[in-house]
């Protein structure tokens, strides 16, 4: 699909936790198809676009979901919250990016995400189920802390619906959690580090990245040993912040500093 520019009505802004709010924008529903997976761009000015994972799949309704993160400091961020709060259209352009959803795999998914990121990978479980995939989902969701979890009630109903889905939340700040549901593990520490840890073989596994170019590239190494294969892994990192080659020879893998390993928001 090219990329169009049309103008949407801001439908709601809905803040999920203090620091990220949900936004539903409405437009023609011919004109905002996307793949599952896809991203936005979204106009402040004339010479500024921001990017945005779609964060539901295309189901012909008309309606577009972000999740933004709110960052005081910065100015472009300060700007986007008061124009969402306040304007009732906004231009945007879409769709973008080649990370998405393979619908003809029946493949087991492995979907890794970071803060934010977490849009990205609610628009492709919610394609999968529509589609009618068998699983096994395997959803990993990495945060600073607990509390940035910030759809989690909607991740943990997934497991409770849907046996073959399992979540796995990771948080570098620990937190005491009585019990949880079935299909559902806390993790604590860094996710390339948990990862490593926790996860099996994934060479027959299709999977998903949304984060960081770090975080991404440390979960990627820490993939290599478990069978990743280079033909069926995806992130739209790999578009704007290329990695030549993506699994590097065992010699030049070099170990990232803590700042870039760090999960921090969707790219």
């Amino acid at each position: 699909m090219t990329p169009k520019t049309l103008t949407c009505h801001v439908e709601s802004v809905e803040d999920l936790t203090t620091d990220v709010f949900r936004v539903h924008l409405a437009g023609r529903r011919e004109a905002i198809a996307h793949a599952p997976g896809q991203y936005l761009e979204l106009k402040l000015d004339d010479e500024t676009w921001v990017p945005f994972s779609i964060a539901n799949a295309h189901v012909d309704d008309g309606i577009i979901e972000l999740h933004v993160q709110h960052w005081p400091e910065r100015s472009n961020s300060a700007r986007l919250r008061e124009i969402l709060v306040h304007a009732a259209q906004l231009t945007v352009r879409l769709p973008n990016g080649g990370c998405v959803l393979d619908t003809h795999s029946r493949r087991p998914l492995t979907l890794i995400a970071a803060g934010t990121g977490f849009a990205q990978m609610k628009a492709i479980v919610e394609a999968a189920l529509a589609n009618g995939h068998p699983g096994p989902i395997r959803l990993w969701w990495a945060a600073k802390s607990p509390r940035d979890l910030y759809l989690e009630s909607l991740a943990l109903h997934w497991a409770a619906q849907h046996a073959h889905i399992e979540v796995h939340t990771v948080a570098e700040e620990n937190a005491t959690v009585s019990s949880m549901p079935p299909g559902v593990t806390r993790h604590v520490g860094r996710i390339d580090a948990v990862l490593a840890e926790a996860l099996g073989d994934v060479s027959g596994d299709d999977v998903y990245l949304s984060g960081s170019p770090g975080m991404v590239y440390a979960c990627i190494d820490t993939l290599v040993p478990l069978g990743l294969d280079p033909e069926r892994v995806f992130s739209d990192v790999f578009a704007y912040a290329p990695r030549v080659p993506l699994i590097p020879l065992p010699d030049e893998t070099a170990p990232l500093s803590p700042g870039e390993r760090r999960a921090e928001d969707d790219a």
